[in-house]
């Protein structure tokens, strides 16, 4: 519960010159599939706020803090660490929605309704293990519950004792009565009632001291808890199973939501520190039993930020290597914490220090952005992982024959000569516009020291307007053509620009866009295959195919 290098990160996204009309950012089918923004002490304002851009960088659900009413302490102070704490949203006085951190419960809603507006799911964080360690402070509502609302046994003092993992107090915060039918329903209406207000799915805080039904957990002890719970209406829901205890049985966990690859987020963070990408070590998810598509993972989540001081020896950019990995690979759904703003490094955990504000805008780097947009087209496709070169600073992953993410970790370009299955073509850079090409099952070209590529065959999506339900299509006719093709823009033509390049990649002309409707002379070009490239202030929107006769 509670628990830099000077290497420039470019990560370059390639993508086929196949001629489809341009579409807005996308979703993944199901939040499962899709990647999850940890906007962690974000207030509700702040994440509504902010929703357009998180569509922008092709979230497809957003995490909140605990909503509901925690203890205030320090005369409510607002910092994360000192006046005011973090940890108090982890410390229930009642079950009613809103809190002096995050925000009321209008906000709630009104964030709710902004986020369906974009196609974004908002997942609430549920701490439905105990209350606040402040018996005063919890309401009376809590305290009659017939049957009794809490256990009444010691701290935990040995983690490995299922009876004491899932029966005692944590850290003396009051351990909810979990086997009471009553503690069951009063905690189900909750979830409930989010539900009700526009939430689709939770993170079960402490899940791993609940216990489970007899014949997962021993009869004396165990309970029904989770069937009941989880019948809330929710579209997707994962249990915090920090790994540590021979007793936890993620397999038996998982079959009530997805669980918690802790330990698999220690393998990323020693692999991007030591820059080591064996494919032995990165492919085992270190799932304990659960299925591999039953896993969230991450690179740095809440706990391990505020607790383990990682924080200090990773940098922005090993960040972004690990994101890679994670976001690119087919199982699990990828977590992105969202530090504090100017956070992380020797002395600074904290950053800004203000509960409430935007965290670090990592969150919407271009490249975490493109790897987001990525995924969210790879939904399905196969895996496989390599070293090319066997260089274990290196890794490349596939996904069947539909794309490929290569990190290069070292401080060396690489010359890429590797097989690959992706079909035969040139593919462009979304990012710089490099140009790679596939030819006999072979993929050429060079990956910069500390580079990420990202190549896809079809269309990757990038959106040019942020506005909900606005969307730009771009198109040329004739095709083939003589001497004029008319590149036509339906929607906002501000900033745009194009080039023309032929198939060796060479720039042949770069024009200004004025109008919904260009027409461009063709006549001198010789025949033969040419791409048109449309972007926005310098990034690149889309490009397009066209035959020259």
């Amino acid at each position: 519960m509670f628990k830099k290098l000077p290497v420039l990160i470019l990560l370059i996204v390639l993508q086929s010159f196949s001629l489809q009309a341009f579409e807005s950012y996308n979703r993944a089918p199901t939040m499962k599939d899709g990647a999850i923004l940890h906007a962690w002490c974000w207030s509700f304002n702040t994440i509504k706020e902010n929703m357009a851009v998180i569509a922008d960088a092709g979230y497809t659900s957003v995490q909140t803090s605990p909503i509901n009413k925690v203890l205030v302490g320090e005369g409510g102070g607002m910092q994360i660490f000192g006046n005011g704490k973090w940890y108090y949203h982890y410390q229930p006085i009642s079950y009613e929605i809103g809190n002096y951190q995050l925000g009321t419960e209008a906000e709630f809603i009104a964030l709710c309704e902004e986020a369906e507006k974009y196609g974004i799911k908002i997942i609430v964080d549920a701490v439905i293990n105990h209350c606040t360690s402040n018996y005063s402070a919890i309401s009376q509502e809590i305290k009659d519950i017939e049957g009794g609302a809490f256990h009444t046994y010691g701290e935990i003092s040995s983690w490995n004792d299922r009876y004491q993992l899932t029966q005692y107090k944590l850290l003396g915060l009051w351990d909810w009565n979990t086997q009471n039918p009553n503690v069951q329903q009063y905690l189900l209406n909750y979830l409930k009632k989010c539900v009700e207000l526009g939430a689709s799915g939770f993170r079960y805080d402490g899940a791993k001291h609940i216990e489970l039904p007899a014949g997962e957990d021993n009869e004396s002890f165990a309970s029904d808890f989770w069937p009941i719970i989880i019948n809330n209406g929710a579209e997707f829901q994962y249990l915090e199973t920090l790994q540590g205890e021979s007793s936890l049985r993620m397999d038996y966990y998982s079959q009530y939501g997805s669980v918690t690859a802790s330990f698999y987020g220690g393998t990323i963070r020693t692999a991007i520190r030591g820059k080591n990408f064996s494919t032995a070590t990165i492919s085992d998810f270190r799932s304990g039993g659960a299925p591999t598509d039953k896993l969230v993972t991450w690179v740095e989540s809440h706990d391990n930020y505020c607790n383990d001081n990682t924080y200090r020896t990773i940098t922005d950019q090993q960040i972004k290597w690990g994101w890679a990995i994670i976001g690119a690979r087919k199982d699990g759904t990828p977590l992105f914490f969202s530090r504090p703003n100017n956070g992380g490094g020797i002395g600074n955990q904290w950053g800004d220090n203000v509960i409430g504000v935007i965290g670090s805008s990592l969150f919407k780097d271009p490249e975490v952005r493109a790897i987001n947009r990525f995924r969210n087209v790879m939904t399905g496709e196969d895996e496989r992982l390599s070293n090319p070169n066997e260089n274990r600073q290196i890794l490349m992953i596939e996904r069947g024959d539909k794309g490929i993410v290569i990190i290069n970790s070292s401080t060396s370009d690489i010359e890429l000569n590797v097989p690959t299955t992706m079909p035969f073509g040139n593919y462009s850079e979304v990012v710089t516009g490099n140009l790679f090409q596939v030819a006999n099952n072979q993929l050429t070209g060079i990956v910069k020291a500390g580079q990420i590529a990202v190549l896809t065959d079809g269309y990757l999506p990038v959106s040019i307007n942020t506005t909900p339900a606005v969307q730009t299509s771009i198109q040329i006719d004739p095709n083939p053509a003589k001497n004029y093709i008319n590149l036509r823009i339906n929607g906002n033509v501000e900033n745009l620009n194009y080039q023309i390049y032929d198939m060796s990649g060479k720039l042949l002309k770069n024009s200004d866009i004025t109008n919904e409707n260009t027409i461009i002379n063709i006549s001198r070009l010789s025949s033969g295959i040419y791409f048109i490239k449309v972007l926005k202030n310098n990034q690149q929107v889309e490009i397009l195919k066209f035959v020259k006769e």
